[in-house]
């Protein structure tokens, strides 16, 4: 009487699949991961939404006819390239080299965002600009006075074109408060499409974190896998007898 031995080179092809599968996967997580998150934090600035910039000229406009000073905004990356530009001659047009507008105060921001593999933070610089008859120190109260509307550089780097626009519509108040021009008018009727309310500001986390998230799913997936898998071969493993018997008993 002789017995065969069980097979085991099945047994183990299909182990070594499995860990192949996991290898695979987890580097196709690790690459894509990595190459998300190269931009996650990169010169990507993004301006202020097209409702935003529509709501923001109108206001700039009624200011700019009764305090007789233009208003505008620019938004840039780091490298000074621009993002967003606008003032109340319209979206697009800046506010300063028109002759419609010798007189005008501009805000300007620029924002940097830094890769999250980076050990240098994100950053932003607001200045407050004017032409040459506005007195410097006056130009320097109206800056300064952003923060007290909560547009400080934090605010900026989380939501730069949000917050651009808040800017450039806090500025006419501003230039009332440090003596350059009378208050703005108030409008005695309703407007006939009331502007609608800017959002508030958000935040960066997924920008900063998506990749990381995206990593996270894909171990989840490939952990949900294993265990099918393991499933699968063990109900296999007890359908199929341990041994047989050759020969005559």
């Amino acid at each position: 009487m002789t017995t065969a031995k069980q097979p085991a080179k099945a047994k183990q092809n299909s182990g070594a699949w499995v860990v192949w599968l996991f290898i695979g996967v987890m580097a196709l997580v690790c690459v894509g991961s990595s190459i998300l998150n190269r931009d996650s934090g990169g010169t990507t600035v993004p301006g202020p939404a097209a409702d935003e910039r529509a709501d923001t000229v109108p206001l700039l406009v009624q200011a700019a006819d009764s305090q007789g000073i233009c208003y505008g905004w620019r938004l840039e990356r780091s490298s000074g390239a621009e993002v967003s530009v606008g003032s109340n001659l319209g979206d697009g047009v800046p506010v300063t080299g028109d002759a419609r507008c010798p007189r005008w105060v501009e805000v300007r921001a620029r924002i940097m965002y830094t890769s999250s593999s980076s050990e240098s933070n994100d950053w932003a610089t607001v200045t407050v600009s004017g032409s040459d008859d506005l007195d410097r120190a006056d130009l320097w109260a109206v800056d300064n006075g952003l923060d007290r509307f909560g547009l400080d550089t934090d605010t900026f780097i989380d939501d730069p074109g949000w917050a651009i626009c808040r800017a450039a519509v806090t500025l006419p108040l501003l230039v009332a408060e440090a003596g350059v021009a009378p208050p703005a008018a108030t409008p005695t009727a309703d407007p006939a499409t009331p502007a609608g309310a800017l959002p508030d500001a958000g935040n960066d986390f997924l920008r900063d974190r998506w990749g990381w998230l995206l990593a996270t799913v894909g171990l989840l997936l490939v952990a949900a896998l294993l265990i099918t898998v393991g499933f699968v071969q063990r109900g296999r493993q007890r359908a199929t007898p341990a041994g047989r018997t050759r020969g005559t008993p």
